[in-house]
């Protein structure tokens, strides 16, 4: 196998792993079990991984990550507006 194509389907995996999540948070309005800690920890590893995908010039990384970054800080967003209304 390629390995840009097993970087983009890792990639995609990954990223994709917390709209599940995302969508419950949206329709359940509830982030009772969703740790702000972990939450930080995560954007943060993602978005060195974005920078380490800038200077390594891999667009595979640096896409596949920035998208998961977005999907966590609407995933952060959700946590801030729904556990003020708790």
């Amino acid at each position: 196998m390629n390995e840009n194509l097993l970087g983009i389907i890792a990639g995609i995996l990954t990223s994709v792993s917390m709209i599940p999540q995302l969508i419950k948070v949206i329709r359940e309005k509830n982030v009772e079990e969703i740790s702000l800690l972990m939450l930080l920890v995560l954007i943060s590893g993602l978005s060195l991984w974005v920078w380490y995908g800038f200077m390594k010039d891999e667009l595979p990384i640096i896409i596949s990550n920035s998208f998961a970054v977005l999907v966590n800080i609407c995933l952060l967003i959700c946590y801030i507006i729904y556990s003020k209304k708790a």
